[in-house]
């Protein structure tokens, strides 16, 4: 089992998610998040104030798989963020040691459905 964490542009989003569909995953958590990274943000001006915003706008997607699922989790997420532009974002890949489904107390990759 495996947890995936992508974080992706949030314009992206939709078509991410209809593409996991697709490669039979509908289970995920998403969150709005704020991060940095090669993008390093943008020079602002407003009402004469000048500032720097480096935390830009992201979406995180939490995605757990058993493990044949994790290639196509990993395609669908890339064929649909990639732009080929710095900022398309990052997939992170860590063992799940378990997971427990609350209402039956399944274990395991039952639990993961």
């Amino acid at each position: 089992m495996k947890l995936i964490i992508a974080y992706i542009q949030p314009h992206k989003l939709d078509e991410v998610k209809k593409n996991l569909a697709t490669a039979e995953v509908g289970k995920m958590s998403v969150t709005n998040s704020l991060g940095c990274g090669a993008q390093k943000g943008y020079h602002e001006s407003y009402r004469g104030v000048e500032f720097d915003v480096n935390l830009l706008k992201k979406v995180r997607l939490e995605i757990a798989v058993n493990d044949d699922f994790v290639d196509k989790t990993i395609e669908a997420i890339i064929s649909s963020a990639r732009t080929g532009q710095i900022g398309d974002g990052k997939i992170f890949v860590l063992d799940l040691v378990d997971c427990i489904r609350i209402r039956t107390g399944e274990r395991g990759k039952e639990a993961i459905g």
